[in-house]
């Protein structure tokens, strides 16, 4: 997930898949991993601050409230993604603060701002499992959109598959084959659970429901799909 990028198969240039740098601004790149991860939080705070106004949340303080979160939820996924690849890290020191290397995981991002949203949601004045059921809307929109920069990245790319299922795809050395479509397969699982949340919301009265019943769909699909990775 941290090598540096290789020039791509011949007539791949003009695609989005494996384009690993989307613009230069002046000399600087702007790799397309970030620039996914940073508008699916952008649009992820938007969408989630309209289902806070739905569940009678103050829209300011949630949006303030979010945005403070979001900082310990990437330094956690980042930090658990950095311990599952440690064997990796040992021998690429700089890949673990690459910028726009990707890699990162969910439930370490979780784990961090889960606890910290208990002291941070009391001073915000902002119910728990209230916010918390807003902000599930923020993160499927944040995992849809970043997970199209992993596929212009590379990263989290599937196993190589000679199945009707197989998509042409590249891993992050730029290495074209015909692979499992993990990625997009994560993005509509996400697209669907959205969908569902936004017409359902309306009728889930109990705080904390669409919260939780969102992170035990994803908890399973994650688990069961594991394998189909490379």
């Amino acid at each position: 997930m941290n090598a540096r990028p290789e020039p791509a198969e011949p007539g791949t240039e003009a695609t989005l898949l494996g384009r690993r740098v989307l613009f230069h601004v002046g000399r600087s790149p702007v790799p397309s991993y970030s620039a996914m991860l940073y508008l699916g939080c952008v649009l992820g705070i938007w969408v989630g601050a309209w289902m806070a106004a739905q569940r009678d949340l103050d829209v300011r303080r949630f949006v303030v409230t979010t945005i403070a979160l979001l900082l310990p939820a990437l330094a956690g996924s980042r930090a658990l993604y950095l311990l599952q690849h440690r064997d990796q890290f040992r021998e690429d020191h700089r890949g673990a603060v690459r910028r726009g290397s990707g890699g990162a995981a969910l439930f370490g991002g979780l784990a961090l701002a889960i606890p910290l949203s208990i002291v941070v949601l009391w001073l915000a004045d902002l119910p728990y499992w209230r916010f918390w059921d807003a902000a599930t809307v923020t993160m499927l929109v944040g995992l849809v959109i970043t997970r199209v920069g992993c596929s212009m990245n590379g990263c989290c790319v599937g196993r190589a598959t000679q199945g009707w299922y197989g998509v042409e795809l590249p891993d992050v050395h730029g290495q074209w084959e015909r692979r499992i479509p993990t990625q997009l397969l994560e993005m509509t699982f996400a697209l669907v659970m959205l969908t569902v949340v936004l017409i359902v919301q309306p009728y889930v009265e109990v705080d904390g429901v669409i919260f939780a019943v969102v992170v035990g769909s994803y908890t399973l699909a994650r688990w069961a799909t594991r394998s189909l990775r490379a």
